[in-house]
């Protein structure tokens, strides 16, 4: 017995030995390269896109992740989150700008230089990397002076700083990974530009290459490296699998567009004064409450200015109260301070991130107007008299059923009251109410003609 179980033993061993090499080119045949497009402006979306891409990437061993660029730029903080992520990647980014026609202008130079290999399709472009203006009020025409006569307008200190910083930026990233940093300086000062096949000679990029299959056989053999670690790549005939982005990236790439975070914000509040104003309702708090929620997150994702934030939450306060209590100063003052807080809201605007007069204009100036409308209604119900209640029957016309001494009943809206006068009534005049005192009319005649034994008497 114990030697058929060594010899099981054994054999099972030997069967695993012999399985393990078999295993393990099994393995590395089904390696992949994993796949990502980033289309449009650099923001929050595509930085978590990126994230979780290199994180999918990681767990599935795949043998580089090719991150395709075609965009106009964006947003400084999740362009540097996504170069921080690249950096720390132990999987090889493959950056590729693509397809034909398509660029990597502002933050995708920036991305571009931090991956391990860059390439770019023919009919592509990179460069224009110049920070863009720190957001806030607009200059005034004419209020650029020339610096010393040189035709230059004088240097802004924070401008200035941004440039140095992004130089520096885009320099250590060069010097990281062999490319060409003059021309990267260049791009920033001067927002210079290439075309693929100047990129090509200029060292900015690795090579140009067609499609992906091309891209996989040119970045083989090349050695990268990944975390201080250096490491050859082996991606020559990989299986490209393309991650699309889920649901909560698709959402997150709406609600972060400043506008739309706005005009969240702005159906958030009103749907919450709706449901206050009129209990019950429900629905306009159930919608405000999940678009002021979306809109606060959007905004926190973005690089606001909370002064600017403050203005536009005073604003609409003041066009509320201006619904309430009509005033015109109060939405004059309020329209003013949500169009100062719009143009402030952004401490840095970027290509796609920047707050759009054609949406916000329009927007406040509904605001305000529905704001003026609830006023004048509210104002006309004001002056008004009223409808319900005792003040509403003064001034009724009654008939006198009944009258002795200084009361009697008289007909009011087809009900039997008792009234009294101080004033002589006899039983068919015509009153008018005074006066409501518990159940009790005041009245007085309407004038002698309203008897109607008299007026025939007249006639006659």
């Amino acid at each position: 017995m114990k030697l058929a179980r060594v010899a099981l033993l054994a054999a099972a061993f030997m069967a695993a030995a012999a399985l393990f090499p078999f295993s393990s080119a099994e393995t590395a045949g089904e390696r992949i390269a994993l796949s990502i497009a980033i289309d449009g402006a650099i923001g929050p979306a595509s930085s978590r896109q990126l994230k979780e891409a290199l994180k999918a990437a990681d767990e599935r061993n795949a043998g580089a992740l090719i991150l395709q660029l075609d965009t106009p730029g964006g947003l400084v903080t999740s362009m540097r989150e996504m170069i921080a992520d690249i950096l720390a990647s132990p999987v090889p980014v493959i950056g590729y700008v693509a397809p034909a026609g398509g660029h990597a202008a502002s933050a995708g130079t920036y991305i571009l230089y931090s991956t391990h290999v860059a390439a770019m399709a023919p009919g592509t472009n990179l460069g224009a990397a110049t920070p863009v203006e720190i957001g806030g009020l607009p200059s005034l025409p004419g209020g650029e002076k020339d610096e010393k006569g040189t035709g230059k307008p004088a240097g802004d200190p924070m401008t200035a700083k941004a440039t140095n910083d992004a130089v520096a930026l885009i320099r250590s990233l060069a010097e990281l990974r062999g490319r060409n940093g003059d021309w990267g300086e260049k791009a920033v000062r001067e927002a210079a530009s290439l075309s693929a096949s100047a990129a090509l000679q200029q060292h900015v990029i690795d090579f140009v290459a067609r499609d992906t299959t091309e891209l996989l056989q040119l970045a083989d053999g090349r050695t990268v490296d990944l975390a201080g670690k250096k490491e050859v790549l082996a991606t020559k005939g990989l299986a490209v699998e393309i991650l699309d982005p889920g649901w909560f990236i698709r959402l997150l790439a709406v609600i972060t567009d400043p506008n739309v975070a706005v005009l969240l914000m702005l159906i958030g509040f009103y749907g919450i004064v709706f449901e206050v104003t009129s209990p019950g309702a429900v629905a306009p708090g159930v919608i405000g409450a999940i678009c002021l929620v979306l809109a606060l997150y959007a905004l926190d994702l973005l690089p606001i200015n909370y002064t600017g934030l403050a203005l536009m939450l005073l604003g609409i306060a003041f066009l509320i109260v201006e619904a309430f209590n009509p005033t015109v100063v109060l939405g004059a003052g309020g329209a003013a301070a949500f169009l100062l807080g719009a143009t402030m809201l952004l401490k840095v605007e970027g290509p796609g991130f920047a707050i759009s007069w054609a949406v916000i204009g329009p927007a406040a100036a509904l605001t305000l107007g529905l704001a003026l409308l609830a006023g004048s209604y509210l104002w006309a119900a004001r002056r008004n008299p009223p409808r319900v209640g005792g003040g509403a029957m003064r001034g009724l016309s009654v008939d006198v059923l009944d009258w002795e001494g200084g009361e009697g009943h008289v007909l009011a809206l087809g009900e039997r009251w008792r009234a009294k006068a101080d004033e002589p009534i006899a039983p068919g005049d015509r009153a008018e109410v005074t006066a409501v005192s518990d159940l009790v009319l005041t009245v007085r005649r309407r004038g002698a003609g309203y008897n109607a034994a008299g007026n025939d008497g007249a006639k006659q």
